[in-house]
């Protein structure tokens, strides 16, 4: 396991292991409608899989960025992870301990 495979682990570890009341909800809708307005980029399916990508919030949800369709994009999964630690990182730097 590499260096960022590890970190990534961490970081996963110590999100999932916070209570649920602590974590972000997300909303379903909100990516369904997001899908349905910007089809998946490796098969342009408007619902369920998109293999090798996943929905990012550009604003962060654990930096207060709403989830709604508007603050969506798509980023392949490599892209998505390193934002992601990079994220979290940030906000907790700024004491916004909530993680999506």
């Amino acid at each position: 396991m590499n260096r960022l495979t590890a970190s990534l682990a961490l970081a996963i570890l110590a999100a999932t292991a916070l209570p649920a009341d602590a974590r972000i909800q997300r909303s379903k809708i909100a990516v369904a409608e997001f899908k349905r307005d910007h089809p998946c980029p490796a098969n342009g399916a408007k619902r369920g899989a998109c293999p090798g990508w996943e929905v990012d919030h550009p604003v962060p949800l654990c930096a207060g960025g709403p989830d709604t369709k508007a603050n969506m994009q798509w980023l392949t999964k490599q892209a998505h992870a390193l934002k992601t630690k990079r994220d979290v990182m940030h906000c907790r730097r700024k004491g916004q301990a909530k993680t999506p």
